[in-house]
C-alpha cells in the first residue's frame, strides 16, 4: 500500500537529501579543494537558502546561481528546489556576452552570488535581485548550531514560521515543475535553455542508481562542469543514496598521472566522464605509474563517441572495472540508451550505445518517418518520463525538436528528434554513427562523417581526430594532432572506408580544441577550414 510519504517522496528531489540526512548526518555528501559538507550540513544551509527565497515570494520561479563551481553551487541548487523554485547554473568563466543572453532569456527572479563575485556579475546587463551567500549563511563552513547561534533574538522567533512556510511551498509543488534549466549552444546564435522537472531526474537517478547498485560506500570523481547535464548523475545518485562526490580540480584534467592519483588517494570508485578526458588519460600511459586495480570500480561515459582503441588501453590495465557506455542529449535528462561493455571489441570497431533505459522509448525513424528495417540508418527519436519540458521562452525551437510521435495518431503524445543518426547491429544494439548536421553528400555518396572518425580513431598513432566537411570546396577535411601525411592515413584506413569517404585534407593542429563541456570544439575547427 502507498503511503502519503511514498506520494511525497516522487514530488521533489529534496526528499532524498531529508532522508539521507537523517541516515547519514555526518557524512561527507560532497568536498571541493576548499570545502567539505556533510549531509546534515547540506540540508541546513540548503533549507536557509530556501527559507529566504520563500521569504522573497519567490515560487516557481529561476533562480540564477553565479558562483564558482564547488560545494556553494550545490547547495545553492538544493536550496532553489526546497523553495520550489529552480535553477540554472551561469558559470564565472563564461563569455560575458554569453552571460547576458543567458540573463536575457533566463530573466531570472534572483541570482545566487557572493560578495566576491558581486563585482563582476555587476558587468553583465541584469538589473534584478540577489542573494549573497554569506549574509545567509554567514562566512564560514555551517553546521546546524553555528547557524542557530548567529541568528538574532528576532530571527530565532522567526525561523519556525520561516521553515512552515518552506515546508508548505515544496508540498504546493508537483513533480512535472522544473528543477533546472540548463543552456545549451543554439544554431541562431542565441543559447537554448533546456528545461528539465523533477519527474525526470527522479526517473534516471533511480535507474542510474539500481544499475550501477550505488550505495554510501561509493565516491564519485565530479568532472562535468555543473552546467553540463552529465554532473547530473553524480549529484544527484549522491543525494539519494549517502555516496560521496568529490568535485575535481579542473586543473588535474591536463595532467593524468596527478589525476589518476587524487583518484587514488580519495578512494573514488567511480567516474563519469566525457570520453575526451579518458583519451587523454589512455594516450599519456598514465596507468604505468599509478595503479587503481583496488581503486576504481565503475568506469562511464557519455558526451561524445569512445573509440574503443583508447577504451581497450584502459581495459588492459584494470579488466575487472565495469565499462557502460551512455548516451543522450540534454533534452532527454542526461541519457536515454545504455551499454554495459560485455565482450572484446578490436580497436577499429564502434562502441555500441546500446540498448533504452527502462522507461524510456527508441524510435529509429527513416526518412519518411517510419521504423527502419535491417541494418537501415535513421534519426533516434525518444519518448518517455525522460523528456525535456522544451526550450525555456522558445516555442518555435520546442516545436522544431519536441513533435507529434507519427506512429501514434490516436492521441497526442510527444517525441524528440535527436538529430542523431543510428542503424541496429546483427545483435540488436544500436550503433550511433553521425550527427544528422554531420551527414554530408560527397560525390554522389552520402555520407556519415562519424565512421571516418571512428575509422581514424583504430590507428595506434593517433589520439583525437575530428571530420568536417569543407562546403565550398567540397573537400572532406580530417583534424589530428599528430605529424602524419595524408597518404600515410588513407592507406592505413582503406580496409575501413570506401575510397570515396577517405580526407582529402589533413591538418594539424598543435592541440585539439575542447569547448567547455569537454567535448571536441567543432566551431573553432571551422575557422581553420575558412583560412
Amino acid at each position: 500500500m502507498r503511503t502519503d510519504k511514498d506520494v511525497t517522496m516522487k514530488a521533489n528531489i529534496t526528499y532524498w537529501l531529508d532522508e539521507t540526512a537523517a541516515r547519514f548526518p555526518d557524512k561527507t555528501a560532497y568536498a571541493d579543494e576548499n570545502k567539505e559538507i556533510t549531509f546534515s550540513e547540506l540540508r541546513t544551509q540548503a533549507r536557509a537558502i530556501g527559507c529566504e527565497l520563500t521569504a522573497r515570494g519567490l515560487f516557481k520561479k529561476p533562480v540564477a546561481i553565479f558562483l564558482e563551481k564547488g560545494v556553494d553551487v550545490l547547495v545553492s541548487f538544493m536550496g532553489a528546489a526546497y523553495s520550489c523554485n529552480f535553477y540554472s547554473p551561469i558559470d564565472v568563466d563564461m563569455p560575458g556576452s554569453r552571460v547576458n543572453k543567458i540573463l536575457e532569456v533566463l530573466e531570472p527572479a534572483v541570482v545566487i552570488t557572493t560578495g566576491a563575485l558581486r563585482e563582476v556579475f555587476s558587468a553583465y546587463e541584469y538589473q534584478g535581485d540577489l542573494l549573497l551567500l554569506e549574509e545567509v549563511l554567514g562566512s564560514g563552513v555551517l553546521d546546524a548550531a553555528y547557524e542557530k547561534a548567529c541568528l538574532s533574538d528576532e530571527d530565532r522567533k522567526a525561523e519556525p514560521a520561516r521553515e512552515a512556510a518552506l515546508d508548505a511551498a515544496r508540498k504546493r509543488g508537483i513533480d512535472t515543475d522544473l528543477l533546472y534549466v540548463l543552456f545549451t549552444s543554439g544554431s541562431t546564435g542565441v543559447p537554448k535553455g533546456v528545461t528539465i522537472n523533477h519527474r525526470a531526474v527522479i526517473d534516471y537517478i533511480d535507474w542510474v542508481t539500481e544499475t550501477f547498485a550505488i550505495t554510501e560506500k561509493d565516491s564519485f570523481g565530479n568532472q562535468a562542469p555543473f552546467y553540463f547535464d552529465n554532473s547530473i548523475l553524480d549529484i544527484y545518485s549522491t543525494l539519494k543514496t549517502g555516496a560521496t562526490t568529490y568535485i575535481i580540480p579542473k586543473t588535474l584534467f591536463a595532467q593524468p598521472v596527478p589525476l589518476l592519483e587524487y583518484l587514488k588517494e580519495k578512494k573514488i570508485n567511480t567516474i563519469f566522464w566525457v570520453p575526451s578526458a579518458l583519451i587523454v588519460v589512455a594516450k599519456l600511459k598514465a596507468f604505468k605509474n599509478v595503479d587503481l586495480t583496488d581503486t576504481l570500480r565503475r568506469v562511464l561515459f557519455c558526451g561524445e563517441v569512445m573509440p574503443n582503441k583508447q577504451l581497450n588501453v584502459w581495459r588492459r590495465f584494470l579488466p575487472d572495472v565495469q565499462y557502460a557506455n551512455l548516451y543522450g542529449p540534454t533534452e532527454i535528462t542526461d541519457a536515454c540508451t545504455y551499454y554495459i561493455v560485455d565482450r572484446e571489441f578490436s580497436d577499429e570497431e564502434p562502441l555500441p550505445i546500446g540498448f533504452p533505459m527502462p522507461n524510456t522509448d527508441i524510435c529509429v525513424l527513416n526518412e519518411k518517418d517510419m521504423p527502419v528495417t535491417g541494418d537501415e540508418p535513421g534519426e533516434l527519436c525518444v519518448r518517455g518520463t525522460s523528456l525535456s519540458m522544451g526550450y525555456y521562452k522558445n516555442p518555435e525551437k520546442t516545436l522544431e525538436a519536441f513533435v507529434q510521435n507519427p506512429l501514434n495518431q490516436a492521441v497526442p503524445e510527444l517525441i524528440y528528434r535527436t538529430g542523431d543518426i543510428v542503424k541496429y547491429n546483427e545483435r540488436g544494439e544500436i550503433l550511433y554513427l553521425s550527427r544528422k548536421d554531420f551527414q554530408i553528400k560527397h560525390m554522389g555518396h552520402r555520407i556519415e562523417l562519424g565512421e571516418i572518425e571512428t575509422a581514424v580513431s583504430s590507428m595506434p598513432e593517433i589520439s583525437l581526430n575530428c571530420c568536417l566537411y569543407d562546403e565550398k570546396r567540397q573537400k572532406i577535411v580530417l583534424f589530428i594532432e599528430e605529424e602524419l601525411e595524408k597518404a600515410y592515413i588513407n592507406e592505413k584506413i582503406s580496409h575501413l572506408v570506401p575510397e570515396y569517404m577517405l580526407p582529402n585534407k589533413v591538418i594539424r593542429v598543435e592541440k585539439m580544441p575542447i569547448n567547455a563541456n569537454g567535448k571536441i570544439d567543432r566551431v573553432k575547427l571551422k575557422e581553420y577550414i575558412a583560412k
